[in-house]
């Protein structure tokens, strides 16, 4: 009897250990938590940004419940992080362009025009990153106290935008019908 326990117990710690292992994508390691706001995250996919034939970032989903649908991850309430790792430099202008084009993709004029302020301090928050460079890390992260938050390299830049439905509309560059890579967010997706 006391056999079959540990064995039990051990067949146990095995799988919890297999599914909370470190995920890797072209070199960069995604933890299978983490904090946010005070809250514990689950890693939900990842994937790698390519545009044309570079590879410009490696990301990662940080949500409170694991999902593999748009509708459910964007329905989620709560802190979330979706973390980038850049695989080569790239300015601000560049960067903010393609949020923008992607906000732009995923959304109707209407639903743009309730979000001007928030764009406009999300365009301000990507310009006070100035220069990801290659091995930097951006992570995108809400807070119901805060809001939406650009982080460089663990530094908050620009101001924080508030609402939850705009932290759903940045996800939507990632996430949404026309989303900026369709590999990207099956990765994300957990596919």
């Amino acid at each position: 009897m006391k056999q079959l326990w540990a064995w039990g117990l051990s067949a146990l710690l095995l799988a919890t250990g297999a599914a909370a292992q470190t995920v890797e994508r072209e070199g960069v390691k995604f933890e299978p938590t983490a904090q946010v706001g005070g809250a514990a995250l689950q890693l939900n996919g990842t994937g790698v940004r390519t545009r044309a034939i570079f590879k410009v970032y490696a990301a990662g989903l940080y949500v409170p419940q694991k999902a593999n649908s748009a509708a459910a991850l964007l329905s989620q309430k709560g802190p979330r992080r979706l973390s980038l790792t850049m695989l080569r430099s790239v300015d601000a202008d560049s960067f903010g362009g393609a949020l923008n084009d992607g906000l732009k993709n995923n959304h109707t004029e209407a639903q743009l025009a309730g979000f001007k302020a928030q764009i406009e301090a999300l365009n301000a928050a990507v310009k006070a990153v100035d220069e990801a460079k290659k091995g930097d890390v951006v992570n995108i992260e809400f807070t119901p106290e805060t809001g939406t938050r650009i982080l460089h390299n663990g530094q908050a830049k620009g101001p924080a935008m508030p609402g939850e439905d705009f932290y759903a509309a940045v996800l939507r560059i990632w996430l949404g019908d026309k989303p900026v890579d369709g590999d990207l967010k099956k990765g994300l997706l957990g596919g």
